[in-house]
């Protein structure tokens, strides 16, 4: 059954016009009234668990979809760890695919920064229209992975920025990881297992901890941001002996702990 994001208090019962994005793709899908969808708003209930909602068209218009919500099935797909990603923006459309890639294996969130390595250099305006994109993009993985929590995507900041937001609110307990080449990195799941972050816990239950993977651009970060890192805490961790792309890398090391 297709599935649509809306963002907005959903209860049985309840009247509501679709978003735009949602209602579009509804037309394009060529449902019906009466068609049955699947909606979520990414809110957990009150024990924390997310769920979704059946829905039933109830008019077409041409710009509007109007639709009856249904019963809540507490259906939760999300990872039992929040898992976040910053990561150093690669080139080109990569970090588009990246997003989608992230929203799908469950991250919480996902931080674009720009360091002294970057090549993509954004500010004002295009800013704040690259970080709408790429939530909207984050928004379509969810709706067709199944996942019912919707990553962040952060506005795009310094890495300097980020240290400093980073010290301003420290995250006691949660575990910082440094994606990195240098010869004293750990193998990411020895450093996984000191820190009692095992990918899965024994009962699907979630953890309140979290885990925060730092990434850099093509080339990687530069050894002054290394050094400011490990100055905050962060874990220098390696994947394995070959050296991977920007994307995959940071792809790899979230699939580590949420698949």
């Amino acid at each position: 059954m297709p599935r649509f994001y809306c963002p907005t208090a959903l209860t049985p019962g309840l009247l509501l016009n679709l978003p735009e994005g949602a209602a579009r793709h509804v037309q394009v899908l060529r449902l019906q009234p009466s068609d049955g969808i699947t909606l979520f708003n990414g809110v957990a209930d009150s024990g924390g668990q997310f769920g979704e909602f059946a829905a039933t068209i109830t008019q077409m218009g041409r710009s509007h979809v109007q639709v009856e919500v249904g019963a809540r099935t507490p259906t939760d797909r999300e990872p039992p760890r929040d898992v976040h990603l910053a990561v150093g923006m690669p080139a080109n459309e990569r970090m588009d695919w990246l997003v989608e890639k992230a929203a799908e294996l469950g991250a919480a969130s996902i931080q674009p920064l720009m360091t002294e390595r970057s090549v993509l250099r954004l500010s004002g305006e295009r800013a704040a229209k690259k970080q709408a994109h790429w939530q909207s993009v984050a928004v379509a993985a969810c709706e067709q992975c199944g996942g019912n929590r919707v990553p962040v995507v952060h506005l795009l900041m310094t890495l300097q920025d980020w240290f400093k937001l980073r010290a301003a609110n420290p995250a006691p307990g949660s575990l910082a990881c440094l994606l990195s080449l240098q010869p004293k990195s750990v193998d990411l799941r020895q450093a996984l297992a000191q820190h009692g972050a095992e990918p899965a816990t024994a009962n699907g239950a979630r953890n309140n901890s979290s885990v925060t993977f730092l990434s850099g651009p093509e080339g990687g970060l530069s050894p002054a941001e290394e050094q400011v890192a490990l100055s905050q805490s962060f874990q220098p961790v390696t994947l394995g002996k070959r050296v991977l792309r920007a994307e995959t890398a940071a792809l790899a090391a979230l699939s580590t702990l949420l698949i």
